[in-house]
């Protein structure tokens, strides 16, 4: 009955927000920081969905191009995990986003990157245009290095573009993660706490393409550690409230 009641209120809230983003990127197509007023916008419509979002994540932490590497979970991660975007990000998504209603083009017009997973050649191509766009245009790429949802698996093993862009752009990484969201249910008033917060940047530019997968471990391991210290923090956050 919740969930129904919630896709009844909150449907056309969030078709509305959509919107909004649309008319906001048509009025500045493409700008540098359509991703990061898009993505607040949506972050702001978690409490409708029985989440306290805390987000850990400095103003600043973008002044200066970078490569960020987020878990990804679910579907929650529209509301929770885009509220650790900072001014001067784009993302990199799969082409076929751009076609998903309202979502896709806003996604396409807020100026993020789409590749083709499929074209290996490609998606190659599209690692060397995107380290000369983050130096040109002073950009921040935020990359969800599993390729896909998690859904409860834990966090999946990492692909190697987010690394080979930090290589080829020689900009410093930086891991953002969010706490375990795996029991969120739109069927559940009170969802309690998200947790994101960024890692100590990675210093990339002596990193060579024959260490990629070395990183790759590294990252995996301190994200995985990181999101372990912000579940108990939940435990005990959601316990108090």
């Amino acid at each position: 009955m919740i969930a129904l009641l919630r896709i009844i209120f909150l449907v056309p809230i969030i078709i509305l927000a959509c919107l909004l983003g649309i008319v906001i990127c048509i009025i500045r197509p493409f700008h540098r920081n359509n991703t990061y007023t898009v993505a607040h916008i949506l972050a702001a419509l978690a409490p409708l969905f029985g989440i306290k979002l805390l987000v850990r994540v400095p103003q600043d932490i973008t002044a200066t191009p970078k490569v960020i590497v987020a878990n990804h979970q679910n579907t929650f991660d529209v509301v929770t995990i885009s509220g650790g975007v900072r001014e001067g990000v784009v993302s990199i998504g799969k082409k076929s986003l751009k076609w998903v209603p309202f979502f896709g083009q806003l996604y396409w017009l807020s100026g993020n990157i789409l590749i083709d997973r499929k074209n290996s050649n490609k998606a190659a191509g599209t690692i060397n245009s995107t380290a000369d766009k983050m130096r040109e245009k002073n950009l921040s790429v935020w990359m969800f290095p599993e390729g896909t949802r998690s859904n409860g698996r834990g966090l999946l093993p990492f692909k190697m573009g987010a690394f080979h862009t930090a290589i080829q752009a020689k900009v410093p990484l930086i891991p953002i993660v969010m706490s375990t969201t795996t029991a969120f249910s739109i069927n559940r008033w009170s969802n309690g706490y998200a947790i994101v917060e960024n890692l100590p940047a990675i210093d990339m530019s002596e990193a060579k393409k024959s260490d990629v997968r070395d990183l790759a471990k590294l990252v995996h391991s301190q994200m995985e550690q990181k999101i372990a210290e912000l579940d108990e923090e939940v435990l005990a956050l959601n316990a108090n409230k």
